[in-house]
């Protein structure tokens, strides 16, 4: 009986609830969504962005935020680990788009002509199919190091127009190159995600239709004040994009 007994007591870990850390960028942190958790500083985490939506949603037994703007894969291994442990059972993160420097492309391809823009994101597109694979593999594996037990879902990122549709601004040309760049950069993410156990979530499925030029965006476009929203997920993208793709795969 007492070894019965013993056995009982011996529940799993997970019994507990979910224990979750959100890593990554500013698409984890909610740049763009408003709501701003000041505390944050610089890193404008927002508590409408998907990681705090899960946390509602799903009152897990622990909860924790290290996401930052403006992070690239060395900040998530350098600076983003803490909370994690065995103990960990769920960590989800958008990563490599600062990598393969994004936020200058779509700075190039707004102040910049066609070509100026094709030859930016052609210079991203071979940064990540050659240089991004390895730094995505170390910060997978610090990241597995830290939390051998957690269930890691590695999220996208959406596309950024909806094209064939009449729409003022850049060009038709830079709207499908840009598109490109994210397809490009999704694509490696999903492989070295999955080289490594971990589940990748794409989002380009809940964006579609929601990109910029649909009428219904999901994402900010140009954006004077604050500049760090531009062309990121709105409230309702984290809401709808985001949430809905960590919450069928977590």
């Amino acid at each position: 009986m007492a070894m019965v007994f013993g056995l009982l007591l011996s529940s799993p870990a997970h019994a507990a609830g979910t224990a979750y850390v959100a890593l990554g960028d500013s698409y984890s942190a909610g740049n763009g969504a408003g709501n701003y958790d000041s505390a944050s500083g610089s890193c404008h985490r927002s508590f409408s962005a998907y990681p705090y939506l899960w946390k509602n949603a799903h009152a897990p037994s622990s909860f924790a935020d290290t996401s930052c703007s403006g992070a690239v894969t060395t900040d998530v291994t350098n600076s983003q680990l803490g909370p994690l442990n065995a103990s960990t059972t769920l960590v989800s993160l958008t990563i490599g788009g600062n990598d393969a420097g994004f936020s200058d492309v779509m700075t190039t391809c707004v102040t910049g002509s066609d070509s100026t823009c094709v030859n930016r994101v052609n210079t991203a597109e071979n940064y990540a199919r050659n240089t991004l694979p390895a730094r995505l593999d170390a910060t997978y594996n610090a990241i597995r190091a830290k939390a051998p037990n957690a269930k890691v879902v590695v999220l996208g990122y959406p596309r950024v127009y909806t094209l064939n549709v009449f729409c003022v601004g850049l060009s038709d040309t830079k709207h499908r190159k840009i598109d490109e760049a994210a397809d490009v950069l999704d694509g490696v993410i999903a492989a070295r995600a999955a080289a490594h156990g971990f589940v990748f979530g794409d989002v380009r499925g809940t964006f579609n239709n929601h990109e910029l030029c649909s009428g219904d965006d999901y994402l900010h476009s140009l954006v004077i004040s604050p500049s760090w929203e531009s062309y990121h997920p709105t409230a309702t993208g984290h809401s709808s994009g985001y949430y809905p793709v960590l919450n069928a795969n977590s």
